[in-house]
């Protein structure tokens, strides 16, 4: 275990590219497997999780190859997975997990799914559930509670026909939506999947780029099975919104700073960071354009001033637009003035750890004031913002959006920040505290003295 010492920033200063998007590159990656020829992917990011998705792809007979920033997959078409040899492992990546499972069950051949320590201890029933309805067959490890029957990895499936069913999802998940249409490739007839509020729509966009048959209708996405995908040759993946919020937070927080952070993702299911932020009341300066690669996703610029932040109170609708940003949106409640409330945060529970708790505890170790309120079974996140946080001791819990967010707090803080392991941040954003370094002039991640 490797421990980090942060010192507080004088200022945040420059201009950053990121690595690309991690959910639109795994989709990327799993479309262009699934259609003929050769597609390029550029600025594909090699984090962890997207590793393991292209490797499970080699596993399944398809040729890939990453020469620096872009990565080449020579797709086989919708029939053109081959049985693995043996259990796919796919370490902490839930999206590659839950994707895959949708991918995996309706294929002809019998594969197994395994997981690190962690994953294997997120729930899965609410993939199998409508994957099951669809006609696949899953053998899982199951617990059981006084409520249900729980499933966990490791998920053995085996071959058969799917049939295309309307659903309607009891959580917003674009995870388990995700995994519900890609197996609607391969079903008979048509799958529906109706949505409580609307999440993240990577895959629908990559869908209709893929020239796949799949309509959106406000809450609906309709998709018909039966003809096959075609490679757009060519994917830009934009820099990734939810590394990007990491320094929008540590711009607005830490004093006489101002940053530009270029090529990122402006898809208006993931902006919900930029909307609560200037919310708050950050100078936040946003230059939007679409792609001009097959117009996947929109792109654009955003800059950040320090600016004196207030209170919000964030809606429970629209917390799946930044649930992945909520971490180091704690952050900034911590340090602006007044009372935030985010609302139903309990999705936070069931992450790479539980994320309330985490950030709880760190935060409160560094002065935060913040309280968990249970109202009809929903968590709501209550933070009373303070002049300033303190250096501490801090842990990770091997948490890589956790361990960044302490990173940023850190840099706000009066005094030094031990963080107890960063190695965890190699997940999504091996180069976090290079870009640190950059924009702050000092050499961060230095190894403490413990």
């Amino acid at each position: 275990m490797k421990h980090f010492q942060v010192n507080p920033a004088a200022r945040l200063a420059g201009e950053i590219t990121l690595p690309g998007d991690k959910s639109t590159a795994h989709r990327a990656i799993i479309l262009s497997a699934l259609a003929k020829g050769k597609t390029e992917i550029d600025n594909f990011p090699a984090n962890e999780d997207c590793l393991i998705t292209l490797g499970a792809f080699k596993k399944l007979g398809i040729k890939c190859a990453r020469r620096g920033p872009r990565v080449f997959v020579y797709g086989k078409g919708l029939k053109g997975l081959k049985k693995p040899r043996g259990p796919i492992y796919l370490g902490e990546s839930g999206t590659s997990y839950r994707l895959l499972l949708g991918l995996l069950a309706a294929q002809p051949f019998e594969s197994t799914l395994t997981a690190g320590d962690s994953l294997s201890a997120r729930p899965m029933r609410r993939v199998t559930a409508p994957l099951r309805k669809m006609g696949a067959v899953l053998e899982t490890r199951t617990v059981s509670t006084t409520s249900l029957v729980e499933e966990y990895p490791p998920i053995r499936i085996t071959a058969g026909g799917l049939k295309g069913i309307t659903y309607e999802l009891p959580v917003a998940s674009a995870q388990v939506k995700s995994a519900v249409l890609l197996a609607g490739l391969f079903a008979k007839g048509r799958t529906t999947v109706i949505e409580p509020v609307r999440t993240r729509d990577h895959t629908e966009r990559m869908l209709k780029v893929f020239k796949a048959r799949v309509e959106v209708k406000g809450k609906k996405i309709i998709l018909t099975a039966g003809k096959e995908l075609k490679s757009p040759k060519y994917i830009y993946v934009p820099g990734d919104i939810s590394s990007a919020a990491f320094f929008m937070v540590a711009a607005a927080v830490v004093p006489d700073s101002k940053i530009t952070v270029r090529n990122i993702g402006l898809n208006p299911s993931r902006t919900g960071v930029i909307k609560v932020l200037k919310r708050m009341g950050a100078r936040i300066h946003v230059t939007c354009r679409m792609s001009h690669v097959a117009c996947v996703e929109p792109i654009g610029d955003i800059s950040v001033e320090t600016g004196k932040l207030s209170g919000v109170r964030v809606r429970k609708d629209e917390i799946p637009t930044l649930i992945d940003e909520l971490p180091v949106l704690m952050v900034a409640a911590s340090l602006a003035r007044g009372k935030s409330v985010f609302e139903g945060v309990g999705e936070l529970r069931v992450k790479e750890t539980d994320r309330i708790k985490s950030m709880s505890e760190n935060l409160k170790a560094m002065g935060a004031r913040m309280e968990v309120e249970v109202r009809d079974g929903k968590e709501s996140l209550i933070i009373e913002g303070v002049k300033t946080l303190h250096g501490a001791e801090v842990k990770s819990f091997g948490d890589h959006r956790t361990a960044m967010a302490m990173v940023i707090a850190g840099l706000a803080a009066q005094g030094k920040t031990t963080l107890d392991d960063a190695s965890c941040i190699a997940k999504s954003f091996p180069n976090f505290l290079r870009v640190v370094s950059l924009l702050t002039g000092e050499k961060y991640g230095k190894k403490a003295e413990v």
